[in-house]
This record gives C-alpha cells, structure tokens and sequence, in this order.
C-alpha cells in the first residue's frame, strides 16, 4: 500500500509557527478570538505554504518562494508627508495604529479594539482552503483601523491610510463600510525601508451600500527586500460604483489579492492596476470578481511595465451568474517587456452562466515601439529620455482618469521618480 506523507515544515513555516507560540500570549482577542487563531495557525501547520498544484496560487509558488520570515517588528518606522497635503491621514507605524479624530460624518476606531472586544470574531473566517492570506492574517493581526461614513456623506479631503515598516512583521485589518450616497477617496499606501527585510500582511474589507461612490487607491512601495500578501475584499450595493486603483512598485515578494462582488444592480466596477516590476522580484495580482445580479458593469484594465529578472502575473476571473443577465464586463492586460530576462504570466478568465451579457477579456505582450521611439530620437530628445517618455504614456494614461488633480500629480511624479530610479 503506498503512504502519502506530508513533506516535512519549510524553514518558512517553521518560523511562522515558531513566531506565532512566542507571541501569542501578546495579541489582543477574548477566548473566542484566540481559538480562531489556533485554528487558523493549525490549518497552516497541516497543510502548509501553497504551491503550484493549487490553482490559485499556481504562478506563485509560495513554499519556495517564501524563504526569510523576519521576526516580529521590533524597528523604528517613521511617518512621512501624505501623498497629497492636506489629507487626512491614519498612520500604522510598525503596525500599530494611532488615535485619531475623525472627520464629521465618519465613525473610527482602531481594529484592536474590535479584536479586544471580541466582535471580530466572524472576520477571521477564511476565504476558502487556499486563503493563506486569511490564515496568516487572522492568526496574528493585532491592529488597523475600522471605520464607516454615514449615509448622504461627501468626505471632501483624502483619506490616507499609511502603513510604514522597517522590517520584521507587521499584520493588520482594515474595515471600511460607506453608506448610502456617501462619496470618499482613500489611499491605502504600504511604504518600507530600504535595506531591511519585512513580511507584512493585510486583510482590506469594504462594503458600499446602494449608491455609494468610493474611490480607493492601494498604493505599494515596499522595500526591495520586503514580502507582501494583502487581500482586499468589496461588496457593492445597488448603483454603488468603486473606483479601485492599484499600484505596485516595490518588493521582492508581493501577493495582492482582489475580491469584489456587484450584489447590487446598476453597481459598477472600474479596475486600474500598474505594475512597475524592477530587480528579480515577484508580483502577483489575483482578480476574482462576481457579477452576481442583473444589469451590472465593470471594466478591468491591467498595465505592467517588467524590467531585469521581475517576474510578474495576473490572475483575472469574471464570474456571471446564471440570474444576471445584461451584464457587461470589460477586461485587458497588457505588458510593456523591457527585458528579455523578465517574465510575465497572464491569466485572463471569463466564467459566464447567463446568456444576454457582453463580457470580454485579452492580454497583449509588447515591446517598446521603435518608430516611436525613432520619432523621438530625430528630434534630439536621448534615447532613455525618450523611452522614459513612452513607458510614462504607457501607464499614465490610467492614472490620468482620476478626477483629483493633485491626486494625479502626485502618482504621476511618482511613477516618473520610478522609472528614473530603475530605467
């Protein structure tokens, strides 16, 4: 009879497991809480780092590629200037957070309270059996914000949700309910420090209620040693429209996770990703997005620009339910490969039950087009001038959609600084 055994721990695993008995006694949780978290890290134990033959995770490798598991955050991160002045910012410093008065119309409170209190208990419930990224979260989460905007509410200034690390781990919440007609812009910005190694996660859940209009910026900027996994979670309500931005340009290992259902009709969905990818790093961007009754929309657009070694991939899944007819969805990647060492995987899915809808997806691979590039040498502008300027059309061209001037200016230098730093 043949045995199948289970290979024995990475030393990846090892030191999460390790890491989780030597703080457990200090993260915040009643009995309840607690207990979800030894089951959570007890899943982990049995079944391990995902791999390959996990679907989800199969251009992710993450049993080999997660190598350095830090230990707990012990460094000194500082706070930096908001992306743009005058925004309202929640700072998690070395994954603490800090109190802060919220503006009129918003309810806020730190996620540990929520753990302390015991009401987040049903959060910590996984996604599925391939949720690493609800595992790990919800086993050791300490902190994070939860807040909500009240019904009829304009939040007229940004708000900046701003992580800073260096190094060790850091693992938080964030809770984010808008009620009906509220109207807000968030950035959700993840910064760490160059030179040190950082394993971070975070668990992101929206909910917008009918009418609801929300735009919200995940802005990554990791350090060139840093391990990423961040899930972010949406359910939209009748005529709710989410304006979801994602921009990675950093890290050696980022896994960011994209879960939204359209539960509402009329709601809509605008998806804008860039992936600026430099090194030998790994980025990984996981799309699941349910349409799940009549009449909703949604268009996804996905730019990548790979430099060096990176190794990138998207993963884009479009479920249509069987009862939701005259759905439209709309979805493109496209990858600028400046480098014959890098590589990007592309998984575009459509997965569709009913029969009146307009659904759509492709994926493009390019170069750089040399008669525009040629265009631009014979005027005198020097060839990595030049290129600059047309990997900056590449991508700009998403951000440019954004209604916040000073929103655009800000992401556009920042980009710009990027491919100056890189090209």
């Amino acid at each position: 009879m043949n045995m199948q055994t289970k290979p024995p721990h990475t030393a990846a695993e090892k030191a999460i497991l390790d890491s989780f008995a030597e703080i457990m006694g200090q993260l915040p949780g009643d009995a309840p809480v607690t207990a979800a978290r030894d089951k959570l890290v007890s899943a982990i134990s049995s079944d391990g780092l995902p791999t390959r033959r996990i679907e989800s995770w199969h251009y992710t490798d993450l049993r080999n590629l997660l190598r350095d598991v830090p230990g707990q955050a012990s460094g000194a991160a500082q706070q930096v200037d908001p992306l743009v002045r005058g925004s309202l910012v929640l700072p998690v410093v070395q994954g603490q957070s800090a109190e802060i008065r919220a503006p009129e119309g918003v309810e806020l409170s730190s996620y540990m309270e929520l753990l302390a209190s015991g009401e987040a208990v049903k959060t910590l419930v996984p996604r599925g059996s391939d949720d690493l990224i609800g595992r790990l979260n919800g086993a050791f989460v300490m902190d994070g914000y939860s807040f909500s905007v009240a019904a009829d509410q304009a939040i007229e200034e940004i708000i900046e949700i701003q992580s800073t690390q260096s190094g060790g781990q850091v693992h938080n919440r964030f809770a984010a309910s808008f009620g009906a007609k509220a109207t807000a812009t968030i950035v959700d910005r993840h910064l760490g420090d160059k030179g040190q190694t950082g394993l971070s996660s975070a668990v992101t859940t929206l909910d917008l209620a009918d009418g609801a209009d929300v735009t919200w910026i995940i802005l990554q900027g990791c350090g060139e040693d840093d391990q990423r996994l961040a899930q972010f979670n949406a359910r939209l309500g009748a005529d709710a429209k989410l304006k979801l931005y994602v921009i990675n340009a950093g890290g050696k290992l980022v896994r960011q996770e994209l879960h939204v259902e359209a539960a509402g009709e009329g709601s809509h969905l605008d998806l804008r990703c860039v992936n600026l990818l430099a090194g030998d790093s790994h980025t990984d961007v996981t799309l699941t997005l349910g349409h799940n009754v009549p009449n909703t929309t949604s268009s996804e657009i996905v730019r990548n620009v790979v430099l060096n070694r990176a190794r990138g991939v998207f993963q884009g899944q479009i479920r249509v339910a069987q009862v939701a007819q005259k759905t439209d969805a709309q979805m493109a990647c496209n990858t600028l490969l400046l480098s014959d060492d890098g590589e990007f995987s592309a998984k575009p899915e459509l997965e569709i039950f009913a029969d009146d809808v307009i659904c759509a997806h492709g994926a493009t691979v390019i170069d750089i087009d040399h008669n525009h590039l040629f265009y631009l040498l014979a005027r005198g502008i020097s060839e990595k001038s030049a290129r600059g300027l047309l990997v900056n059309g590449f991508v700009d061209e998403l951000i440019d959609e954004l209604e916040n001037e000073d929103l655009v200016e800000a992401l556009e230098t920042l980009i710009e600084q990027w491919l100056a730093d890189h090209g």
